[in-house]
């Protein structure tokens, strides 16, 4: 009987070592593999969605070995779709992932994943240009890097670093005239698109109040120079160019047509009414309004697979320039 008590004590023993050891490896392997949460402001639109969603399975199929979550910045559209959450009209579709429901800040993917045993995690943005939200999107990454431990080991992160949005950023490291001119070419199917239709080619950006909206004049610029055989013009929602410039240019060069386009990554609000709703002050209706025949496109950057190619290129050289593995 005592012998057996002793067997069974040994047996259990072994067994809670084994299971002890086996979550302590859990943990290790998973600390052992990135993390990537791609962060845009978002959309409501369901339509528009898919444009984000390209961006985060083209870097999911890029880096199968990481874990790639989404996450939006906008605090309200968050709120709408957590509000479907209970809704089956949504909840129902097989066009949105059941994790948009539950879609959260970069901030809270971030702390999730650090909880959950990722200490390298790279932050993605999605966004256009190193603009207002990006520069944001950095002091988080630069806040929560300040974080000093007294013990290394107990530190929350072993790298937490940002990638480059579309048209790069400032700085020595990546030279952003290249990202213009990446970015210019990935454009080339909308130059064809306008020429078929023997139009100009006019988009619509999102632009800043607050911060210099230059690069959108400085790529209508490449763009001119590397497809000299179609007019092309951009203009911004707020900043400059602004839509008075685009029709003053317009008038000007005698346009008769026009492909109009969004220069965003999604085909949200801005695409579906200030671009090309029905009111008299979208640019659509504007435009029309000096005798231009307007062809509009509701599509946003994130639906083209070039933009796509840049996404994930931004991503590698994140990992590179910071020695993290993504294979």
């Amino acid at each position: 009987m005592r012998y057996f008590k002793r067997v069974t004590f040994l047996c259990v023993l072994i067994s809670f070592s084994l299971i002890t050891q086996g979550f302590a490896m859990h943990w290790v392997l998973k600390k052992s593999k990135p993390a990537i949460v791609v962060a845009s402001f978002g959309t409501a639109y369901p339509k528009a969605l898919r444009s984000l969603l390209n961006i985060r399975n083209g870097i999911q199929k890029a880096f199968p070995n990481a874990i790639v979550k989404m996450a939006f910045t906008s605090n309200i559209i968050r709120t709408i779709w957590h509000k479907r959450q209970h809704d089956p009209k949504w909840t129902k579709r097989k066009d949105i992932p059941k994790d948009i429901f539950y879609v959260k800040s970069p901030l809270a993917a971030i702390a999730d994943l650090q909880d959950e045993g990722y200490a390298t995690i790279i932050v993605q943005p999605t966004h256009f240009y190193a603009g207002e939200e990006f520069m944001d999107l950095c002091s988080y990454v630069n806040g929560l890097n300040s974080i000093k431990t007294i013990k290394k080991k107990y530190m929350p992160f072993d790298k937490l670093v940002i990638g480059r949005p579309l048209t790069g950023k400032w700085g020595v490291e990546h030279n952003y005239h290249e990202d213009m001119k990446a970015t210019a070419r990935a454009l080339k199917r909308d130059v064809e698109l306008a020429r078929r239709k023997h139009a100009a080619l006019v988009y619509m950006g999102h632009g800043n109040e607050y911060l210099s909206t230059g690069i959108y004049a400085q790529l209508q610029e490449i763009m001119r120079r590397m497809y000299p055989h179609t007019k092309i013009f951009i203009g911004t929602v707020e900043g400059y160019p602004s839509l008075d410039d685009v029709v003053r240019a317009l008038v000007h060069s005698k346009v008769k047509r026009v492909v109009l386009k969004p220069l965003m990554m999604v085909a949200g609000d801005h695409a579906n009414n200030d671009m090309a709703g029905p009111d008299k002050d979208s640019w659509m209706s504007v435009i029309r309004s000096e005798g231009i025949k307007v062809y509009p496109i509701i599509e946003g950057l994130g639906e083209n697979p070039k933009i796509v190619k840049i996404f994930v290129q931004h991503v590698k050289d994140a990992a590179e320039d910071n020695h993290i593995s993504l294979r």
